[in-house]
């Protein structure tokens, strides 16, 4: 008994071109306006770009103020901060709030973090902002914020769209990951 064997080859023809795949998208919302505070929003932008995420910032309140073009202002607050310690004398030293509530500590803390920050070679905030608009991360400032803290538009660096809350939640429901910084 002789049996023959039939190879059927199945070609697909697709009816429809398949929709480029859209790139992943991160909203983050940054609420802080301190030097110590400056810094994640910054960088973790930074880094998502660098992955191909689509990525937009909405600073709202004093996190408005890392949108300034002039940021020597910028401070940290050492008072209520228990889990700030700062390399000193060899060690690593936690400040007490008795210590923090001193005029000047808020200064001097802040000069302190700003000499390590260089000294260690961190970028500073001013190039880790420019490194987000350079990489095409939106920024978009709180309408409501500039009018209520009475900023003006020209204190602002360029590149910012202002915008409201409804901006922003239409933002964040088009997006895979939403943080608040």
């Amino acid at each position: 008994m002789s049996t023959t064997r039939e190879q059927t080859t199945v070609v697909e023809h697709p009816t429809q071109e398949q929709p480029e795949p859209q790139p992943k998208r991160m909203s983050i919302i940054v609420t802080k306006g301190t030097l110590d505070w400056a810094y994640p929003p910054f960088i973790l932008a930074t880094t998502a770009a660098a992955m191909d995420v689509k990525v937009d910032l909405f600073f709202t309140f004093y996190g408005l103020q890392l949108l300034k073009k002039d940021l020597s202002h910028l401070r940290i607050s050492t008072l209520g901060n228990p889990a700030m310690e700062m390399p000193m004398m060899g060690m690593h030293m936690a400040m007490p709030n008795l210590v923090s509530a001193l005029p000047g500590v808020d200064r001097m803390a802040s000069g302190m973090m700003r000499r390590l920050i260089k000294k260690k070679g961190v970028a500073s905030v001013e190039d880790l902002r420019q490194t987000a608009l350079d990489c095409d991360v939106g920024m978009v400032g709180c309408q409501m914020t500039l009018d209520l803290f009475e900023f003006r538009r020209e204190d602002l660096i360029d590149g910012v769209e202002l915008a409201g809350a409804a901006t922003y939640m239409e933002t964040a429901l088009n997006s895979d990951i939403n943080l608040y910084v």
